[in-house]
């Protein structure tokens, strides 16, 4: 989910009264629960023209690269003009109920190019979060995972 919110993708539902069209965010509202109303069904997920713009990177924490449940997982998106983040858009999946944007984050990063990846706040990225503790890792492993993550995957982006 991380990479389709860093896209401002949408869903769109249908039911026998029409469709409807709702940010992706706003679709997932708990574990194993969305915004789907008695009815209605997913018909498509909608990645605007805009998501194009700008360059992306997605990072994955986990015991294996594929298959497995992550201990955490990040995208970011970050357009670019001259030497300035003009806007950016980061992702954190694993690290609470639904994956979600962390705008903090987001608004930090926009400024220079050089030096954005330290402008990752691991107090931001841990007061946006609501990990649990389980089998995989513990809360605070997650908290911290995240915020290196988010740096790394912004470091990608700028490469």
């Amino acid at each position: 989910m991380p990479p389709l919110l860093a896209l401002d993708a949408e869903v769109e539902l249908a039911c026998a009264a029409g469709t409807r069209r709702l940010p992706l965010g706003g679709f997932l509202t708990g574990v194993r629960r969305t915004a789907l109303r008695p009815g209605e069904m997913l018909l498509a997920v909608h990645v605007p023209p805009s998501a194009l713009c700008g360059r992306s990177a997605f990072e994955k924490l986990g015991a294996r690269a594929y298959l497995v449940i992550s201990i955490a997982m990040v995208a970011v998106r970050l357009e670019i003009l001259g030497s300035q983040i003009t806007a950016a858009a980061v992702a954190v999946g694993a690290c609470s109920p639904v994956a979600r944007r962390l705008a903090e984050v987001e608004a930090a990063l926009c400024g220079p190019v050089a030096g954005a990846a330290g402008r990752v706040s691991a107090q931001a990225v841990a007061a946006a979060l609501d990990p649990i503790d389980d089998i995989r890792a513990t809360a605070g492993y997650r908290r911290h995972a995240a915020a290196e993550l988010i740096r790394r995957a912004v470091e990608r982006a700028l490469a």
